[in-house]
């Protein structure tokens, strides 16, 4: 699969380096330009490019980075296309927004709201880094980490939980974007590093 990567930060980074060693075709981009990463592309294979072109040819499109960046993004050149959100709204880093700070919006719907036209999903925003990396095992093994994926297109939610199987972790349905919240920080699910049974009942137990 032909994927854009956008960030090249701890999830970001991981997912260039995972994806690639997978066999997918992994284009990465950050905001300080293709110049930037070249180590990174020279360890994995994937191509450094622009953010354009990490867009207009990806099958899939996952944005890692600041969730304050977000509205800077050229929402038309996103248009039609499947985008992972794996984003988290932190305040201390991201400022004051009022209606993220109450939890009357999830942040990957307030993304969405941003990439007018996308199919946005969610998924990798609630592993940690070095977890995402190492702490994949194989379809069965007891005790595999499930990942919560949301999203209101149930095809491009069924790619996304593709590739979260495909990278050794059990994919969990966590329903729509306006769901998403019980995925997000300070929830059960967050870090924790459940199965999927456990992730399941985090969900649920979840509180705004």
């Amino acid at each position: 699969m032909e994927i854009g990567i956008i960030g090249s930060g701890h999830i970001g980074g991981t997912l260039t380096r995972r994806l690639s060693s997978l066999g997918h075709d992994v284009a990465v981009t950050n905001s300080r330009g293709p110049q930037s990463l070249t180590d990174l592309a020279a360890e994995t294979g994937a191509r450094a490019v622009s953010l354009e072109e990490a867009v207009q040819g990806a099958e899939l499109v996952v944005v890692a980075i600041p969730l304050k960046a977000v509205p800077q993004l050229p929402a038309s050149l996103f248009d039609g296309k499947l985008v992972v959100d794996a984003n988290n709204y932190y305040p201390q880093r991201d400022g004051d927004v009022a209606e993220l700070l109450d939890r009357s919006l999830s942040s990957s719907r307030w993304t969405a709201d941003h990439l007018k036209g996308a199919r946005v999903v969610k998924a990798f925003n609630n592993i940690q880094a070095a977890h995402l990396m190492d702490a994949g095992k194989p379809t069965g093994t007891p005790g595999r980490i499930g990942l919560p994926v949301a999203g209101d297109d149930e095809d491009a939610k069924r790619v996304v939980m593709g590739i979260v199987a495909e990278l050794g972790f059990d994919p969990v349905d966590a329903g729509t974007l306006d769901e998403s919240w019980r995925q997000q920080p300070d929830t059960p699910v967050y870090g924790t590093d459940r199965d999927a049974d456990g992730v399941r009942e985090g969900l649920a137990a979840a509180r705004p």
